[in-house]
């Protein structure tokens, strides 16, 4: 069965601003090589970290929303761990999207 993802990656975009693009480009198509479906992909901007834990102080944040398989993330982990223009990454299952609009409709009522 397939679940719903939201995947936040930081890029380590040092001295290569210019192909960030080309970087997510990439990174959508490892996500779908995968088997992951993807639903929507955010392109957030540069931004300071609030404090400086590594060798860079700011990156690049992309948010990909995606269906796959619950044994997929941790495959998508090991294989962007070792990719040296994914500095940081945070993987969070969402509720299935059916599931938040009738919560809304009850909400509303």
């Amino acid at each position: 069965m397939k679940n719903r993802y939201e995947a936040l990656l930081v890029l380590n975009t040092q001295g290569k601003e210019d192909t960030i693009k080309d970087v997510v480009d990439r990174l959508e198509g490892e996500f779908q090589k995968e088997g992951a479906e993807i639903e929507q992909v955010q392109k957030m901007d540069k931004r300071q970290f609030s404090y400086q834990a590594g060798e860079l102080d700011a990156g690049h944040f992309v948010n990909f929303i995606f269906h796959a398989d619950s044994q997929l993330i941790t495959k998508l982990r090991s294989k962007f761990k070792l990719d040296p223009e994914v500095y940081r990454q945070h993987y969070q299952r969402l509720r299935p999207k059916t599931e938040q609009r009738s919560k809304k409709v009850a909400d509303a009522k």
